[in-house]
């Protein structure tokens, strides 16, 4: 038990958790990652569909999955990954699984996932 403790402990010290919306599987987001080549810095945008969201507490991570000329690519990224600097979701997705592994299988229109119609309550 005090080896959780002290686990925890270290990861509370050590990572920190930023603010990020509020996104599920499915959903289509766009990631801007900081990306350090020698001395310069840019960010670069990830655009791609979430198929899996894992772990808890501050150990969190996501895949995004993206089609490239026609080739899959896949990228997990750390929710306290300090190089990430901003996650937009662009459209919320209609899935009924966790994983959506069988995406990889998936070619054309098959491959699309249904988006989720936002009912608004002001009348």
């Amino acid at each position: 038990m005090k080896e959780l403790e002290a686990i925890q402990f270290v990861h509370e010290q050590l990572l920190t958790k930023p603010k990020f919306p509020d996104f599920k599987t499915g959903d289509t987001v766009i990631v801007t990652y900081k990306i350090v080549e020698g001395d310069k810095t840019r960010e670069q945008d990830y655009r791609g569909d979430v198929i899996q969201i894992k772990g808890h507490g501050l150990t969190k991570s996501f895949t995004v999955r993206k089609m490239s000329h026609g080739v899959g690519v896949e990228r997990i990224f750390a929710f306290s990954n300090p190089n990430i600097a901003g996650i937009q979701v662009v459209k919320r997705g209609r899935v009924r699984r966790a994983r959506l592994f069988y995406l990889r299988g998936l070619v054309g229109k098959k491959a699309r996932i249904k988006e989720l119609k936002m009912t608004s309550s002001a009348n």
